[in-house]
């Protein structure tokens, strides 16, 4: 089936074009359309820029859709669902609490990155993943990183999984991904 992906922002857009999710996407019997849509933030995943983005998806070739988001500070999954008001034909991915939780559930990309083993008990907890990445970073090889973009790029770069972080026993927003795609 091809796929068609818009994503929140930068990151969500890094992941869904790396190789290792790509690979995993062609694992499971999908391919993803050429164009993955950068919303360009949260805002701007409500039903009327939705139906622009699905309209240049579906012209694309994609026969199903698939929205990426945070659950940021919603307060649970149904209300960011309610938010975005997507099509019942569309799949609503939301990563608990931030995307950048993904990245420390996957314990060999963060021990890689972070030059020591690195274990994290409970990434989708975490208020700010991203400045918990950062301080592990500071703390484990005396650089930190600048945005999260940066961020996305180097775990990309070192092999980040989102199979090994749907493996990670609380990091259940991932292992939604991975089982809702796998069974599209």
């Amino acid at each position: 089936m091809k796929l068609g992906f818009i994503c929140e922002g930068k990151t969500e857009k890094k992941i869904v074009e790396s190789p290792n999710f790509q690979q995993f996407l062609t694992s499971i019997g999908h391919t993803c359309v050429e164009d993955i849509i950068d919303a360009k933030g949260n805002g701007n995943l409500l039903p009327e820029h939705l139906a622009e983005f699905t309209e240049v998806l579906l012209a694309k070739g994609a026969e199903r859709i698939v929205v990426l988001t945070d659950l940021d500070e919603d307060a649970c999954i149904t209300l960011t669902k309610q938010r975005i008001n997507a099509p019942q034909s569309h799949v609503v991915i939301i990563s608990v609490k931030k995307v950048e939780a993904w990245f420390l559930a996957d314990d060999v990309c963060m021990s890689t990155i972070c030059k020591t083993p690195i274990h994290f008990e409970q990434p989708e907890q975490e208020q700010n993943p991203f400045q918990t990445i950062k301080s592990l970073l500071i703390q484990h090889t005396t650089k930190g990183i600048g945005d999260k973009i940066l961020l996305a790029a180097r775990v990309i770069f070192n092999d980040f999984s989102i199979l090994r972080a749907a493996a990670h026993p609380n990091c259940l927003s991932a292992k939604y991904l991975v089982n809702k795609l796998t069974t599209l």
